[in-house]
């Protein structure tokens, strides 16, 4: 006996991921439904290569009664709205937009990580799925953090555009193409150019010059993994169509060698070390790309603290950083809280 489960967005690049996801993991469904705004009501989707169309139903008229999990890929507008609805109908949201990450009764889970966290669902009938950026930091981090006590991190991250959603994708691709041509080019979703350029600049700025998804890392790192940790990101928009990259620099409460590290990050669920100091001996964006783990390579140690490590970090933002994360909550939902059968 399975779950009937709603995708909510099913037509965004996470929606349909989501989809492609809970096919690749046979998870469990009696029946699947596809839920969208108005403007895609009707229209035909692909439930993942099973070769099932869903048929998308409109978000406004859609009754979550007797639906177990719904899985929100909408953006905060409209979960603001409808994520809330659903919960009081019974169904158990799981939310990729920030709208509910910080509440202290909604729970912020990355299973790997921290799947005690779950158990508190039942006070909203919400859990929040973190920013794909922390997502597979802390994926990197927990095994680290167990064995030795991380008290500090820096991080720079390497954005792909994909993480601006369908519009920034396009605009990498639009700018690519215009500067091959001659032709001009005009920054829309960007503030600047993105083509053959980097961003400093993710979300909207705050009041001390950090920007919000910089805000984003480390207030939901701290909620996540551990409260006591520092953390400080820089978070920049890089021309690349999938996959985000990390540069991370820890500092530890003890001593963990390079080599103690890497041995850790070989046996930690979800972690993949590709780590040869040799040329190619490394993870890039492009290869991770359809893949779920979080993919570590350049491990070393930091001379300029005690106790320092740094390590590259590599996953692809529409799995682990939001639609492989969502599936896996849901599956780890099934297993303690809503059994069946």
């Amino acid at each position: 006996m399975g779950y009937r489960v709603a995708v909510v967005g099913a037509t965004g690049n996470v929606g349909r991921e989501m989809l492609n996801i809970l096919a690749e993991r046979e998870f469990p469904c009696d029946e699947i439904a596809a839920v969208a705004s108005p403007r895609s009501t009707g229209s035909e989707i692909e439930f993942g290569e099973t070769g099932k169309m869903l048929k998308v139903k409109n978000i406004e008229h859609f009754d979550f009664t007797g639906w177990d999990i719904a899985l929100f890929a909408a953006g905060s507008g409209p979960t603001k709205i409808y994520a809330p609805k659903a919960a009081s109908q019974g169904c158990v949201v799981i939310d990729n937009s920030s709208l509910y990450r910080m509440e202290p009764d909604v729970p912020l889970v990355v299973p790997e990580v921290n799947p005690d966290a779950i158990d508190g669902y039942k006070a909203r009938n919400i859990i929040a799925n973190p920013n794909c950026s922390t997502a597979q930091m802390v994926v990197a981090l927990k095994p680290l953090h167990d064995a030795a006590g991380i008290k500090r991190v820096v991080v720079s991250t390497y954005q792909s555009t994909s993480g601006a959603g369908k519009a920034g994708m396009d605009e990498l691709f639009s700018q690519s193409r215009a500067i091959f041509v001659g032709d001009p080019v005009e920054p829309v979703k960007f503030t600047k150019q993105i083509a053959f350029n980097v961003i400093p600049h993710i979300d909207v700025f705050l009041d001390d010059g950090s920007t919000k998804e910089e805000w984003k890392m480390v207030v939901e790192t701290k909620k996540i993994l551990d409260p006591k940790i520092k953390v400080v990101a820089t978070c920049v928009r890089v021309p690349v169509f999938v996959g985000h990259s990390e540069s991370i620099n820890l500092e530890f409460e003890k001593e963990l060698s390079a080599e103690a590290a890497q041995n850790i990050l070989r046996e930690a669920p979800g972690c993949m070390l590709v780590d040869k100091r040799e040329d190619g001996g490394y993870v890039t964006p492009v290869e991770c790309v359809g893949d779920g783990a979080t993919y570590i390579s350049r491990v070393r140690e930091d001379p300029t603290v005690d106790n320092g490590l740094v390590l590259w970090c590599v996953s692809d933002n529409l799995r682990k950083g939001a639609a492989l994360n969502a599936v896996q909550i849901a599956e780890l939902l099934g297993r303690r809280h809503l059994k069946k059968g």
